[in-house]
């Protein structure tokens, strides 16, 4: 017999809500997307257009009127709405997803964890990138022991967008939790931290390169990690050359990969899990070079294929301890780690000083 869907109550469909969740959500056996809540009739045209059967609120509010009605609520709307709106979901009775960074400060993302747990309710984060397919087939290395100890991880999120694109995610208003350190800076400082543990040290550089940006558009994190890992990540939105997304040198070989996952990209140009072939594998020649003392540019090293990215797994897993059956897939508190190492990241940019964790 099969289980009753869950019912589930998307707040936001700007870009996280209708390439990231709202796909993913109708993609997941287990769960059904009742309700999309956007003020804008251009967004309510766009989501009654490729979900027919889904409500349209135009207020959170109106969502959580119909609280009985829902079985998870999950907040993608813009950063500063993250914590109010998870907040009234949690005492709602609800279930809650929220959309990275969970909050603008750990203290938050803590006291959010707290009403969680008090409640008895699921608190998730949506960190998606640890379903990437190089960070999977990394993270498959380091396990199977490829690299032998390792010593430093470096990490890339790089674009060329010499334009300010503006709103709110270039905003230079602090409330609005803008700019790349808390944008791109979220997945790169989570994937390090559940690659190599907690961090003990953080130093970190941020700029505002473009002409008439707002907030930082290339930054840097140098992180020493409590197991000796030192990691040093890249966020930039001004790279006119791309560097490596993974760089890991260990005691026995290093590991070398190029190119973003690509199911961001299948998202945004309408492909969907479970419909299009080949969801989250890329092509051989984007596959990562294992090697020691080569260069991976002139062909050396071992190829290592590239697992599929699995974005589905994420809800799945949702889904799953939803039910009971399964754990919470992404912690309110690992969150509140990574926003740890964010804060003083922000801290040492700005006083050019090293941070004790």
């Amino acid at each position: 017999m099969t289980a009753t869907p869950l019912r589930v109550g998307l707040i936001g469909y700007g870009l996280a809500g209708s390439v990231f969740h709202a796909p993913l959500i109708a993609a997941t056996e287990g769960l059904a997307l009742d309700t999309v809540v956007t003020s804008s009739p251009e967004r309510q045209k766009q989501a009654r257009a490729e979900f027919p059967d889904v409500r349209l609120a135009a207020t959170a509010e109106e969502l959580f009127d119909r609280a009985d009605d829902l079985d998870l609520v999950v907040v993608a709307s813009p950063n500063k709405t993250h914590v109010p709106l998870a907040t009234t979901a949690l005492r709602a009775g609800l279930p809650v997803v929220v959309d990275k960074p969970v909050a603008g400060t750990a203290a938050e993302a803590r006291t959010l964890a707290a009403l969680a747990e008090e409640r008895g309710l699921l608190l998730s984060v949506f960190q998606n990138r640890r379903w990437d397919n190089d960070f999977l087939t990394l993270r498959t290395l380091l396990a199977d022991g490829a690299l032998g100890d390792t010593w430093r991880f470096e990490s890339r999120f790089e674009r060329w967008r010499p334009q300010p694109k503006g709103g709110w995610r270039e905003s230079g208003d602090p409330a609005e939790i803008g700019g790349l350190l808390y944008d791109l800076g979220s997945h790169v400082v989570d994937q390090a931290l559940v690659l190599f543990g907690p961090a003990t040290e953080v130093y970190a550089e941020t700029d505002i390169r473009r002409p008439g940006a707002e907030t930082d558009d290339d930054t840097f994190i140098a992180l020493t990690h409590a197991s000796g890992v030192r990691s040093h990540l890249y966020v930039s939105a001004t790279a006119a050359q791309l560097g490596p997304r993974f760089r890991v040198l260990g005691s026995r070989a290093g590991y070398v990969k190029y190119g973003l996952d690509p199911q961001e990209a299948a998202l945004r140009e309408g492909g969907r899990p479970g419909t299009t072939a080949g969801w989250g594998t890329e092509d051989e020649s984007l596959w990562g070079r294992i090697g020691s003392g080569e260069s991976p540019l002139t062909g050396a090293g071992t190829p290592v294929p590239t697992l599929p990215g699995d974005y589905p797994a994420y809800y799945a897993a949702v889904a799953d301890a939803l039910r009971g059956t399964g754990p919470n897939p992404v912690t309110a508190l690992e969150a509140a780690a990574a926003l740890d190492v964010l804060e003083a990241a922000r801290r040492s940019a700005r006083e050019k000083v090293t941070v004790t964790l």
